[in-house]
């Protein structure tokens, strides 16, 4: 089972299965919604094993996906989902690029793993990201440095559904306590930010997920 705010779900990834981890979810699950901000729990496949309300209300606008939906997988939502670009601004050179190389990252780091190996042939499916991650990948993490496979601290554009935050900007924490971290989970929080840019003129339209036909690799101190 995952757990969201107000309860549980079923969902199709591995959790503990002790008494004592199911309670502790339980009561970090109540802990994430009590903060305003978008914020959810993960696992080292992206796996989103708790969220609070504020980061399914960030999504709430995105259409169905087999596969990639925010609230199942969010390396897959920010790879793969055709509406990714209509939450997630400048997308492709400010999430994307930074999501490949965590994943590159985190797939070097580790022996086999099912779940990354079906994002890895996911990847290798679509030519234009295969081509991104072969090979402008490498040379955009030597340019970045490495926080390019690190997402604490890193502040990027968002389109938030609410018109009160509207086109802003979003600073991403990981903040995972000793217990969480023992489970093999990272907690995430986008912390939105007062100060908001101009939104672009197409925001309120669904947007393709490479409407330039190509993937960015350019360097982005921010990224």
């Amino acid at each position: 089972m995952a757990f969201q705010a107000g309860g549980q779900r079923p969902a199709p990834r591995s959790v503990p299965v002790s008494p004592e981890a199911q309670a502790y979810l339980q009561d970090y699950a109540a802990l994430l919604e009590a903060v305003s901000f978008p914020s959810f729990v993960v696992d080292h496949r992206w796996d989103v094993v708790l969220a609070n309300s504020a980061y399914t209300a960030l999504f709430r606008g995105v259409g169905p996906h087999p596969s990639a939906m925010p609230g199942d997988n969010f390396c897959r939502f920010v790879l793969f989902h055709p509406d990714a670009g209509t939450v997630l601004g400048d997308h492709e050179a400010r999430w994307c690029l930074p999501m490949l190389a965590q994943f590159a990252a985190t797939v070097e780091g580790r022996g086999p793993d099912h779940g990354l190996q079906a994002i890895r042939r996911d990847i290798a499916q679509d030519p234009i990201m295969e081509a991104a991650y072969r090979h402008g990948l490498p040379h955009w993490i030597r340019a970045v440095g490495p926080e390019a496979t690190r997402s604490d601290g890193a502040v990027r554009p968002l389109l938030h559904p609410d018109p009160r935050w509207g086109a802003t900007d979003c600073r991403v924490v990981e903040e995972t306590p000793a217990t969480l971290r023992d489970l093999g989970y990272t907690r995430l929080t986008l912390v939105l930010r007062t100060v908001r840019r101009p939104a672009p003129a197409a925001r309120g339209a669904r947007r393709a997920r490479r409407p330039s036909g190509h993937l960015s690799v350019v360097p982005d101190s921010e990224a």
